[in-house]
């Protein structure tokens, strides 16, 4: 008796570890109930079978027989190819992981009396930020006596806004924290559609960078067909 309880606590101490929990669905010979709500390989309703019944309609047409709600009564199985569905279902999830927009908060740093070049360089970087969809944080770094001109923040953070007006908006008005102003943009574009873009920008420069390799091969035999012209022309005897 004590042996028995012993193996089941360790049994379930197995379980809560992840040793015999699967997210994997019964299927086929591991399905252990008297009937099932069957549905066919077209998602057609064939009703509720004997699990014997419905594992041999599955031999039938060489494929699995798949547990798809173990907890309906009785339990609803579909007839599946599992190994061509698990493998559909994975590149689905790649492709929405590929798809997801993760929204990314930059930041540029900025002095009150900024270069005109650098200023232009940092704003550069605002703009290239914007257009993928990111949201951009602006820093105005005050030092000594620039904390008693907070003004000079102010104008720089309204200018920036100004000059990149068509790619994004003050999302956070400019605040002052210690010794810093902070300002945040976001982008007039969503994320996904940043990417879209991308994606479509980069299709069309791949897609001319073979219209110009194909124009280069057809130009070569009409060069060399009009080289030929050119000598039988100069030569007729030959």
């Amino acid at each position: 008796m004590l042996q028995t309880y012993a193996s089941v606590r360790q049994a379930v101490a197995w379980c809560y570890r992840g040793g015999s929990i699967s997210a994997e669905p019964r299927i086929n010979d591991r399905i252990r109930v008297p009937e099932v709500r069957l549905v066919g390989p077209s998602g057609e309703q064939v009703g509720i079978v004997p699990l014997a019944k419905a594992l041999e309609l599955a031999q039938e047409y060489d494929l699995d027989l798949v547990e798809v709600a173990a907890n309906a009564r009785p339990p609803v199985c579909k007839l599946m190819d599992y190994g061509k569905f698990k493998y559909e279902s994975a590149m689905k999830a790649r492709e929405a992981r590929k798809n997801q927009a993760h929204t990314v908060i930059k930041e540029m740093k900025l002095r009150p009396k900024i270069d005109p070049h650098d200023y232009d360089t940092k704003k550069g970087h605002v703009v290239r930020f914007l257009k993928q969809g990111d949201k951009v944080k602006i820093t105005i770094m005050f030092r000594g006596r620039e904390q008693s001109r907070p003004e000079l923040g102010f104008r720089l953070l309204q200018r920036l806004a100004s000059d990149v007006e068509e790619l994004g908006f003050i999302e956070s008005n400019p605040k002052q924290d210690g010794r810093n102003m902070i300002m945040v943009l976001g982008p007039h574009k969503k994320k996904t559609e940043a990417m879209a873009e991308a994606r479509e920008a980069q299709a069309a420069r791949k897609a001319g960078r073979q219209g110009a390799s194909s124009d280069e091969t057809a130009e070569a035999p009409a060069e060399e067909a009009s080289a030929e012209a050119s000598a039988e022309a100069e030569n007729p005897e030959a």
